[in-house]
């Protein structure tokens, strides 16, 4: 039996009765074809996250950075499921732009409509920006590495995204948001995604405080990345699924789509050789893999909120200059004594705010017009003499850090004085790992470390043999090792 769809869809509610018409004839079948494509490639981009993070702690905190990698997954999606769509993408605003409304509460009404991005139906934007806010919270929590507990992070996730991300992403990249008519530019995030997550990590590390260290009394700890295999492998997933989220980020199949993923390859990897050969006069002499690796993130970052605005030859540009300024951006947290142990605000937070400020200078109405009949006009950077354009990203740059700033402090000292909501593990279970005290299993079972339940909080942890365990301090005459940025310390935990 054939339907009888003579209904004309509208822009309202959920843009027509199924039953009568044809929802999808208002849009391009390739744009939502490549736009579902590129939401799968974000969401890998989650997990490896996860095996970054993980590659880049201690082996008794390893299976923990893989939890929260699907942990965010899964109460980021209940959460942009229950209100996190509507308050960013409804189709209307309160406060001038601050944040959405309930219009779309428990996916209401999410269906045909045009969305926000009017290529594609809401349905399909609230997936592939659903991704967005999965990566802008498993990026965050990196923030609380080696010393924090599993249960309140569940619950600061949840809050964090409602109270900080949403409200940036609203004012960025709804059509009615504050940022978005004052004419600030953000192509895929540098504002939402990096400089949001890498300035909540930047507080969720001050308010736990410095991890335990038996080796470095006074200043940052630097442990040995227990596995530099699984930091490849992450940075692979990663550099992969950057494809989808700087290409999706067009909204739509257009040149648009595939010039950003040019931008987006070449600024990763001349990031990635800039990092590289710093390190290399820097420090020992030595062609870091894991420095390697750390460029080619920093460069993807830089990209990110530029990727679609700027001429190719300008992310030859941006990905050198993020590289370079990320690569020293690791020696602040020693100059401001907070302990963010996989450097991501260096990475995100400074990585983010870089390119920017370079968006304002590099973009070109051109490379934005390439998307045809469904680009919106935008009046350049510098290179067209539009020289207020950075005076709009800097005030996009202050306000998300400031927002991000001032509300995740207040939020996590909120929680940290609920008793079962306080933050950090005691000091007999950091010192056994969080894999032990909080989860009970392990990335490499051994025997001596097999815990049948998971340690409570209220309990002592008695950790058997301990000179067989993981955490055991390298000896003087043991070579050197490097932390996350490849250079060399000198006496590293394991």
């Amino acid at each position: 039996m054939s339907l009888n769809l003579t209904g004309t869809p509208t822009d309202v509610g959920t843009g027509g009765d199924t039953l009568t018409t044809d929802l999808n004839t208002q849009f391009q079948a390739a744009d939502m074809v490549w736009v579902g494509t590129a939401a799968a490639l974000v969401w890998i981009m989650v997990p490896g996250i996860g095996l970054l993070y993980s590659g880049l702690s201690r082996k008794k905190h390893a299976l923990s950075l893989l939890w929260a990698s699907i942990m965010a997954v899964g109460v980021v999606s209940f959460q942009w499921f229950w209100w996190g769509y509507s308050l960013v993408f409804s189709h209307s605003t309160r406060g001038n732009g601050f944040i959405g409304t309930l219009q779309f509460f428990g996916f209401k009404d999410v269906l045909g409509a045009p969305s926000s991005v009017t290529s594609v139906p809401d349905i399909l934007f609230a997936l592939f920006q659903g991704m967005f806010a999965m990566v802008t919270g498993i990026l965050m929590v990196g923030g609380a590495c080696e010393r924090a507990r599993l249960f309140p992070m569940m619950v600061f996730l949840f809050l964090w995204i409602t109270i900080v991300y949403c409200p940036i992403a609203c004012w960025t990249w709804n059509a009615e948001g504050w940022l978005a008519h004052l004419g600030a530019l953000d192509y895929a995030g540098g504002g939402p995604v990096h400089i949001c997550s890498g300035h909540g990590a930047l507080i969720y590390a001050l308010i736990l405080g410095k991890r335990n260290d038996p080796v470095a009394k006074s200043g940052m700890p630097k442990y040995k990345p227990h596995s530099v295999t699984s930091v490849v492998l992450g940075t692979v997933f990663l550099w992969f699924g950057w494809f989808g989220f700087n290409g999706g980020s067009a909204g739509n199949a257009t040149i648009r789509a595939w010039y950003s993923n040019v931008n987006t390859n070449l600024a990763a990897s001349c990031a990635a050789l800039s990092w590289m050969f710093i390190d290399y006069f820097r420090f020992g002499r030595k062609w870091t893999t894991v420095g390697l690796c750390s460029g080619a993130i920093a460069g993807l970052v830089g990209i990110t909120p530029a990727a679609g605005f700027v001429p190719v030859w300008a992310s030859v540009i941006i990905g050198i200059v993020t590289g370079i300024g990320c690569n020293f951006a690791v020696d602040l947290k020693n100059l401001l004594h907070i302990d963010d142990g996989l450097d991501v605000y260096a990475l995100h937070g400074v990585g983010g705010a870089i390119g920017s400020v370079l968006t304002g200078i590099f973009a070109a109405d051109y490379v934005n017009d390439s998307a045809g009949s469904e680009a919106a006009a935008i009046a350049g950077g510098w290179i067209n003499h539009n020289y207020k354009q950075v005076g709009y990203q800097l005030a996009a740059i202050c306000s998300t850090v400031a927002w991000t700033c001032t509300v995740t402090a207040a939020l996590l000292l909120i929680m940290d004085r609920i008793p079962f909501l306080r933050l950090r593990l005691r000091a007999d279970e950091e010192e056994l790992g969080t894999d032990g005290a909080q989860i009970g299993e392990f990335t490499y079972e051994e025997h001596e470390m097999y815990i049948p339940e998971p340690i409570r909080s209220h309990q002592s942890a008695q950790v058997p043999n301990p000179t067989n365990i993981d955490d055991k301090i390298q000896t003087d005459d043991a070579p050197s090792s490097s932390d996350h940025t490849g250079h060399p310390t000198e006496k590293v935990v394991v």
